[in-house]
């Protein structure tokens, strides 16, 4: 079980953005329907086992949106939950239920999706020293939840962005000349230094070089596995590039340190989570 960090200025951003997206100038159909004194109390449930994750974003939706009396979340980010499990339930008018609803489970669905997708991954590669890895292929602007939901679900968060990490990779290394040019260059940040490598005269070259983890790309197993012989220890193992869950466990029992794979957050399906809506 983990918490969101709901504060952090980019989420609250996020949040604001969503729902002005949605909602706009007003929600017409909710402001002509509904009486603006009516309350009421919503319940949002799984519809299909999933992981929950962003449940702790509904209090801060709400609040950006005022008219709610009471949330209450009954899971956390990182439990897993059955069909027909309540997650959370709110009270307060009728008018801002309605128009929160759709943003509301648009977070959760979707941050949700990852962390089952997320705990699929991990489950994969239990029982071997390998640990799965996200990436930076994220929704634009919502790359901190997304990973939040990725360590909700059970596998690490790679570099957040492009400044937060050393990872050379082939364009650099073409830009720049070479291996040792690129290497070169970036011991001038004093960080440790990851690089991506493609096959054996790329690895014997970067490991004269010292780096501190090497990037294996499009690698077989079979592949990898030998690399990782080669190695021998003196570097960490990253394998990137065409991960699934049908092969992680494969890439997995190399020996490698770790797996890293898109497919978590580029390819998560969005999970059935249903809000029902009763007056008071």
């Amino acid at each position: 079980m983990m918490r969101f960090d709901v504060d952090h200025p980019e989420i609250l951003e996020a949040v604001r953005r969503a729902l002005a997206e949605d909602i706009g100038s007003g929600d017409i159909t909710s402001q002509a329907c509904v009486p603006i004194h009516v309350r009421a109390q919503g319940r949002f449930f799984a519809r299909e086992p999933l992981v929950v994750a962003g449940v702790e974003l509904l209090p801060v939706i709400y609040q950006q949106r005022g008219g709610v009396e009471e949330v209450r979340l009954q899971v956390a980010s990182g439990d897993e939950v059955q069909p027909g499990q309540c997650l959370a339930w709110v009270r307060g008018l009728a008018r801002t239920l309605l128009e929160c609803e759709r943003v509301a489970l648009n977070f959760l669905q979707r941050l949700s999706g990852i962390a089952t997708l997320a705990r699929r991954f991990a489950r994969a590669v239990e029982g071997t020293r390998c640990r799965v890895l996200d990436t930076r292929k994220t929704t634009p602007g919502l790359r901190r939840l997304e990973k939040m939901a990725t360590a909700a679900g059970g596998i690490m968060n790679h570099r957040m962005g492009l400044y937060d990490a050393v990872l050379i990779k082939n364009n650099h290394i073409a830009i720049t000349g070479g291996i040792r040019e690129a290497i070169f260059r970036a011991r001038r940040l004093g960080r440790p230094i990851e690089i991506e490598v493609r096959n054996r005269e790329q690895i014997e070259e970067a490991l004269e070089c010292g780096v501190a983890r090497l990037l294996l790309d499009n690698f077989t197993p079979e592949e990898a596995a030998a690399a990782v012989r080669l190695i021998a220890g003196r570097a960490q193992v990253e394998i990137s590039g065409g991960i699934t869950l049908e092969n992680v466990r494969a890439y997995a029992e190399t020996g490698a340190d770790f797996v890293s794979t898109g497919a978590v957050t580029h390819s998560a399906r969005a999970v059935d989570i249903n809000f029902r809506l009763e007056p008071l």
